[in-house]
């Protein structure tokens, strides 16, 4: 067979490439694949998958997980030493070991001690060909110890002089994490003259005043478990020298001229030198004997650290640090020795070996200084382990020679020296198997004439099978050109031709056996272009068509593309596809370009070109004044920590100056896609100088503005990320609130994402009780914004204080506020609780205050509950309904307001806090006075004859106690207005019916009546009545002689406020109009004649009207000058004459209106004078008083404002209408 090893140049699909792949690592190292599928049958010694770090620094406040995980066949089974014995889980209860895995789980959450399991473990996995061994894995617990007490006593310096404040952190496992801040947790801060070594000492170069201060504090934060401790804060005063004298540098560290340095290969190799003197030195580092290597050189802390990364054996030498101020220059030599732990050179390789074949592993590493190799199979040092004859030992390798399948074993490599040490696990296994191919059968090759053809074949075997290809059912194998054979069993043709098409089989064959396997390979046309499109020049405005004719397989199915400048079309209508043609119409100057045609198959592609080029340019058009374009080429230069510089290119302004520009930022990281306002800056300007956040990855844009507007933003810049930092502010809105009796319940605004300054932010949550001596209990906790305490007394003040950290640090000391933890009902009712009645509608209660303990949460306030059982005078139950008052904070006392007269009222009083209500005091029962009755609900004249009228009426709505009787006042009014003598009549309180006789016929009056309690009188009411006329016949106008006379009789008049009723009776013709004749009283003859047409009587009434008509113009003129007229003055004289001496202004009546007496019912009738008297109805609305319904009171618990009646306003004497005076108006008066 003609073996050709052919370069990795060829492609294949991708449904091969896997398959490839797998086939050339098995050239490298056969190994059993453990494909269930295929080879389920084969056995493998155990591998080591997966195991814990050799140095496995453990958090001792969670489960401890060993982890070891192998694969093999049979699947191995794994034990544990521990500090190099055998380690039992089956008699620890808290070791448990996970299925199906070594992996070792040891629960010390529920209890133990981490320290009891510290050691060294190491784990085995064994089956039947042997047994692979892990790492020596040390388990140890994370250390935080507390720094040690020390009296640190003050330092004084003067100004100039150098100063080294010691750390000296306590021992930690890992160590920790050293920096130096203030009692506010601020950072100090660090520059040329002040700066942190890397021993945590903090060196001044030279000191000045304002470095005196009283807190400094080194901090040692130890990541692992998540604590920080303290040092002793450490004051120092510098005082002002009156002169500094100059110095030159002297190394603070490191002491002397030179200094040694050993560091491991691979580490960061850290050199430092900080020097003192006046003024501050400044360092240089140089390598005497070498150059720096540039990419991997760092300088940190002012130049004061150098740092080499990935630092190797060609680092050694010696580095000098030069120390330089304007006094002098020192120097200090640090002489660098890399050593090196081992490494691998070539780790051992499995090896697949058929019995009698011969191989060997080969182990070999490097160090400094050089490591020893020693071999162990199946775990136990090879001098030790049974003896195999088919293998020897010759340092770095093993050699075997004619294998057996006892020969299967797992041997381990480990090199070592002082440094550390290397384990390597590579079994050996023994295998007779006959060939395999792996390869699916009858698998479909299609390929492109004149190109490549890969045909695989995939397999297995042990002894290693031997590979053969044939074409055809019948035939040779191919051996000779054109066929290439790959070791990986692969057949290459190089140039498939037509001609190659057909079936192809592949047979593997060793000592125990033969496989074969069938593919087939079929040779396609290539895709061909047989019209390319063309070059072509155009106009504007013009139409171009670009022709491409594809050719291709006919069993593929080829797909056609067209691209402008190696990018889509636009997507525009003009552009349009039609079989094999582009066509553009309106071409414009942008459809200038390379237009290209791809034809695409399954597994070939063609294109062809042509350029377009646009011609014939139009005019220039008139200039269009629009918003600028946006601006464009911005670019990020100067970029620091906390700004940057962004410049940009300005667009076109069309037409219109740009006036400013408006840059605006994307935080890609916590907001992406929302854009914030940055800054703006003048038009004539293209750069700004940015202000930026820690820990954002900003992108900027960029937009012009003109006087027509603001252009669409620029692309946005390349991305920044800044670098995180402590956060700068804590949340805002802290409160603590308990939400049950035994809790407290802390909330706070978490911040945002941009205020966060870095990843990985959480909220150190602390809490104390306001009034003890405890110290603070504090918790950190993620991104929420609550945390809740549970277990804590009821309602117990707390100091709260909730502080920002992330991965970098803590944000400022946050302010303490104070909550409580959570209310419960009151447990104690007011005591002592007795009622003062002040009248009869109000009360004052009094109460004892309950013990603040007792409240169990924030006194509101005390809660009055008050009821009538029943009614004293009607002695008749009624619906209860409890009526709430609720006096704010801790007032004693109260008044009662609107209560009923004459009635039994209970009540008791509960505490009130945020939780709700107390239980309540005994009740306590009152009974509040007699008081005035109101009106009468309603008065009636009824029945009105020549001499007597009768009235009804019905009792108070409110009697407010018993009533002992009613009042009736009544007297006549004559025809001018004027009042007669007053009649007082005294009526038994259980009447409702009265008729007063030997009246005068044909009389008005007008009747007071109110009622009395022994609490004295109520509100009147009023009404007015008229006795009947003598009987008389009337004619009407139009009754003629010789005819029978008509007779009216039995006439009578009730007249009311607003009405009245006229009853007659008739004897006469039928179907004859009635007239009623009315007037005001006295004006009405008792008898009616027809006089409309006498003479006398035509004269008289022409008098009148003269003589109305001047008075009317006496009355305009008096009324305008604001007098009075004698009308007015009438009306004053027929005011009650018991009543009439009452004003307003001490709260009694006021003087007679006919706005309530008298309403004629002639049209147009006097405007009233607003003077009636309202009754007064008892109330229970508490509206004006307690805060229950929404009332006031002053901090005695009296309310606010008077307890009396509203009184309005007397309206000015001579201008009772508030209409302007009219001689209508006037008329009616005087009538």
């Amino acid at each position: 067979m003609q073996l050709k090893i052919m370069p990795k140049k060829k492609r294949l699909s991708a449904g091969r490439v896997p398959l490839i792949l797998f086939l050339c690592q098995m050239i490298s190292a056969l190994d059993v694949p453990l494909d269930s599928k295929l080879l389920d049958d084969l056995v493998q010694p155990p591998t080591i998958t997966q195991q814990s770090p050799k140095d496995y620094i453990i958090d001792p406040r969670e489960n401890i997980v060993i982890q070891c995980e192998a694969k093999g066949k049979p699947p191995p089974s794994f034990s544990w030493t521990r500090n190099g014995t055998h380690f039992d889980i089956d008699k620890d209860p808290l070791v448990t070991m996970k299925a199906g895995s070594g992996t070792l789980i040891i629960n010390i959450m529920s209890e133990g001690k981490a320290e009891t399991y510290e050691g060294v473990y190491q784990c085995t996995a064994r089956n039947e060909r042997g047994a692979a061994i892990s790492n020596n894995i040390v388990v140890r617990p994370s250390r935080s110890p507390l720094w040690t007490k020390e009296k640190l006593e003050p330092l004084t310096l003067r100004s100039g002089q150098s100063l080294v404040l010691p750390c000296r952190p306590p021992i930690g496992l890992p160590p920790a994490i050293i920096f130096w801040m203030d009692n506010s947790f601020q950072r100090l801060p660090q520059s040329e003259r002040v700066s942190q070594g890397l021993n945590g000492d903090l060196y001044f170069s030279n000191v000045l005043p304002e470095d005196s201060r009283e807190d400094y504090i080194c901090y040692a934060r130890f990541n692992h478990t998540q604590t920080i401790q303290q040092k002793q804060p450490i004051s120092v005063k510098v005082i002002l020298a009156k002169s500094s004298r100059e110095r030159p540098p002297t190394f603070l560290t490191p002491e002397g001229n030179a200094s040694n340095k050993e560091e491991l290969r691979g580490n960061v190799l850290s050199l430092e030198c900080i020097a003192e003197g006046l003024p501050t030195p400044v360092i240089y580092w140089i390598k005497e004997d070498g150059t720096l290597p540039i990419n991997r050189t760092f300088y940190r802390n002012f130049q004061k650290t150098l740092q080499i990364i990935q630092v190797s054996e060609a680092d050694s030498g010696k580095y000098q640090c030069i120390a330089k101020n304007a006094l002098g220059v020192i120097h200090h030599t640090i002489s660098v020795t890399v050593k090196a732990a081992p490494y691998w050179i070539m780790a051992p390789q499995n090896l697949v070996l058929s019995p009698g074949e011969n191989g060997s592993l080969i182990c070999r590493a490097n160090g400094n200084p050089k490591p020893r190799i020693s071999w162990l199979s199946n775990g136990v040092p090879i001098e030790i382990a049974p003896d195999d004859p088919s293998r020897k030992i010759n340092g770095d390798t093993i050699i075997f020679s004619s294998v057996q399948e006892r020969s299967s074993a797992v041997y381990q490599c480990n090199a070592s020296n002082e440094y550390g040490y290397l384990l390597g696990n590579a079994f050996v296994n023994v295998l007779a198997e006959p060939p395999r191919i792996l390869t699916s059968a009858n698998t479909l090759y299609q390929v492109i004439a004149n190109r490549p053809a890969l045909l695989d074949c995939a397999f297995f075997g042990s002894p290693m099978p031997i590979i053969e290809w044939f074409k055809g059912t019948k035939g040779s194998a191919l051996r000779e050109d054109p066929y290439v054979l790959h070791e990986n069993g692969t057949l290459e043709i190089p140039v498939a031709q037509k001609d190659s098409t057909g079936t192809y089989t592949c047979v593997a064959r060793n000592k125990l056996g033969m496989a074969k396997n069938e593919v087939h390979l079929e040779i396609k046309d290539p895709t061909r272009i047989v019209k390319q499109p063309e070059y072509a020049v155009v106009q504007r405005g013009s139409t171009v068509s670009f022709e491409c004719k594809v050719k291709h397989d006919h069993t593929l199915i080829p797909t056609v593309t067209w691209l402008k400048d190696n990018g889509e079309l636009p997507s525009d209508g003009r552009f349009t596809i039609d079989k094999d043609h582009l066509v553009v119409a309106d071409v414009s100057d942008n459809d200038g370009g390379t237009y290209t045609c791809v034809a695409n198959t399954t597994l070939d592609n063609v294109s062809a070109s042509a350029v377009l080029s646009v011609v014939a340019p139009t005019p220039t058009p008139a200039p269009i004044y629009d918003v600028p374009n946006p601006p464009f080429d911005l670019e990020l230069t100067d970029q620091l920590d906390k700004s940057v510089q962004l410049s940009w290119t300005p667009g076109d302004d069309n037409n219109s100056p740009i006036t400013k520009f408006v840059i605006e930022y994307e935080d890609a990281m916590h907001e992406a896609g929302l854009w914030h306002h940055q800054t703006e800056v003048p038009g004539t300007q293209t750069t700004a100088q940015l202000k930026l956040s820690p820990y954002v990855n900003y992108s900027f844009r960029v937009m012009a503005e003109n006087s027509l507007g603001r252009s669409l933003p620029s692309e946005a810049s390349e991305q920044y990320l800044t670098k995180a930092a402590e956060p700068d502010k804590n949340p805002m809105t802290v409160e603590g609130l308990g939400s049950e009796p035994d809790n407290l319940v802390i909330t706070w605004q978490p911040l945002n994402g941009f205020e966060s300054n870095g990843p990985g932010l959480q909220y150190k949550v602390s809490w104390r009780q306001k009034d003890g001596d405890d110290e603070w209990t504090s918790v950190v906790v993620a991104n929420v914004s609550k945390y809740i305490v549970s277990g804590t007394p009821t309602f117990v003040p707390y100091l709260i204080k909730v502080q920002a950290l992330n991965d970098v640090g803590f944000a400022p000391e946050p302010a303490v506020v104070m909550g409580h933890s959570g209310e419960d009902l009151p447990m104690v009712a007011p005591g002592n609780v007795h009622v003062t009645v002040v009248n009869s509608t109000l009360a004052e209660v009094h109460w004892d205050p309950v013990p603040l303990k007792s409240v169990r949460g924030h006194l509101q306030g005390y809660r009055i509950y008050y009821w009538t059982d029943q009614n004293s005078s009607k002695r008749n139950r009624r619906h209860i309904e409890k009526k709430i008052l609720t006096f704010q904070g801790s007032k004693t006392h109260g008044m009662l307001p609107g209560l009923e007269p004459f009635s039994h009222y209970t009540l008791n009083v509960r505490v009130v806090n945020g939780k709700g209500e107390g239980p309540a005091s005994p009740d306590r029962v009152f009974h509040t006075p007699e008081g005035v009755p109101s009106a009468p609900s309603s008065l009636k004249i009824v029945n009105p004859t020549l001499d007597s009228l009768t009235l009804e009426w019905d009792p108070p709505s409110h009697p407010n106690g018993i009533l002992t009787e009613y009042t009736l006042k009544y007297q006549p009014i004559n025809s001018t207005h004027e009042l007669g003598p007053l009649v007082d009549l005294k009526i038994p309180a259980n009447k409702t019916r009265w008729t007063l006789k030997n009246l005068n016929f044909s009389t008005r009056y007008k009747f007071y009546f109110y009622a009395q309690t022994s609490a004295g009188s109520g509100s009147q009411i009023t009404e007015e009545a008229v006795t009947t006329v003598d009987e008389a016949g009337i004619l009407p106008p139009d009754v003629g002689a010789g005819k029978v006379n008509p007779r009216i009789s039995k006439l009578t008049v009730a007249a009311a406020e607003t009405y009245a009723n006229i009853s007659w009776e008739y004897e006469g013709p039928e179907h004859v109009n009635f007239y009623v004749e009315y007037g005001v009283v006295g004006t009405m003859a008792s008898r009616q004649v027809d006089i409309a047409t006498q003479g006398w009587f035509i004269g008289l009434m022409c008098a009148v009207a003269l003589l109305i008509l001047i008075l009317l113009i006496v009355c305009f003129i008096r009324r305008n000058k604001g007098g009075k007229y004698p009308v007015k003055e009438k009306e004053d004289a027929h005011a009650d004459p018991e009543i009439q001496p009452m004003k307003e202004d001490d709260g009694t009546f006021g003087e007679y209106s006919d706005a309530e007496d008298h309403k004629p019912l002639k049209k147009g009738s006097r405007t009233p004078s607003d003077r009636t008297v309202k009754k007064e109805d008892s109330d229970d609305s508490l509206v004006d008083y307690g805060e229950g319904v929404n009332g006031q009171f002053n901090e005695d618990g009296s309310f606010i404002g008077q307890y009396s009646g509203k009184k309005e306003k007397e309206p000015a004497e001579g201008n009772e209408s508030s209409e302007a005076p009219s001689p209508v108006n006037a008329m009616n008066s005087f009538v």
